[in-house]
Formats: C-alpha cells, sequence, structure tokens
C-alpha cells in the first residue's frame, strides 16, 4: 500500500512541476513590456506585491499569445482572435484582483491597452 501511495504522490509530484510552454520563451522585449504595463496599472489600481507578480506575469503570458496572432492572423480575423485574446485576459485578472481593483482595471483597460484598428477605407473612394 505503501508503495502505490508513493508512485501515486511522485506521478503528481512530476506532473505539477511541468512547465506553461507559452512561457518558456526568454523574450526579454515581452518581460519589459509586460513589466512596464504592469506598472502603469498599478499606479490607477494599487497592487500588492503578490498581485503584482502574479499580474505582470499574467502580461507577458498574454503578450506572447498576441505576438503570436500578429505573426500570424491579418485583417478582421486578426482583430477578432486579439478582441477574444483580451477579453480572456480580462477574466484571467478577476482571479488575481480584488472586485473593486477589477472594476477599476475593466474601465481603464481600454485606454493602457487599446486594440488595433482595421483599415475599412475603399478605395474606390477617391473625391
Amino acid at each position: 500500500m505503501k508503495t502505490t501511495l508513493f508512485i501515486l504522490t511522485l506521478l503528481f509530484t512530476f506532473n505539477l512541476s511541468a512547465q506553461d510552454p507559452i512561457l518558456q520563451k526568454n523574450n526579454e522585449a515581452l518581460q519589459a513590456t509586460a513589466t512596464k504595463i504592469a506598472k502603469t496599472y498599478d499606479d490607477q489600481i494599487s497592487l500588492d506585491g503578490k498581485q503584482f507578480i502574479l499580474f505582470e506575469k499574467k502580461i507577458e503570458e498574454f503578450l506572447i499569445k498576441e505576438e503570436d496572432i500578429h505573426e500570424n492572423f491579418e485583417g478582421e480575423e486578426k482583430l477578432n482572435l486579439l478582441y477574444k485574446l483580451r477579453k480572456a485576459e480580462t477574466m484571467e485578472m478577476r482571479n488575481i484582483l480584488t472586485q473593486p481593483q477589477f472594476d477599476l482595471y475593466r474601465r481603464i483597460k481600454p485606454q493602457l491597452q487599446p486594440l488595433a484598428m482595421v483599415n475599412t477605407d475603399d478605395k474606390t473612394d477617391n473625391k
């Protein structure tokens, strides 16, 4: 019985120590951008030390995903994917922030992290 329990514990330990492949990319530019964005939010919503670290890592994670979208998609599809990604990011922040912080975060996010714009000008409108 002890052997079975030991093996199960060992398996769970290996499973829990696996790293997120998204965060394995060592992109210092994105890390610096994430820190800058987190500091900007911190000035507004007053994150504590633990929240700041979690917030910064979550921003970095989504910046990596956003970079992938920018590299692989164009036009309206790209904008739709970015919108869905930002929505997912907002929901993830709910787990890090208190309710008053989250409410303020949702209000200031469009100014601090605006989505890209799609050019819809028709080339036939040359007046």
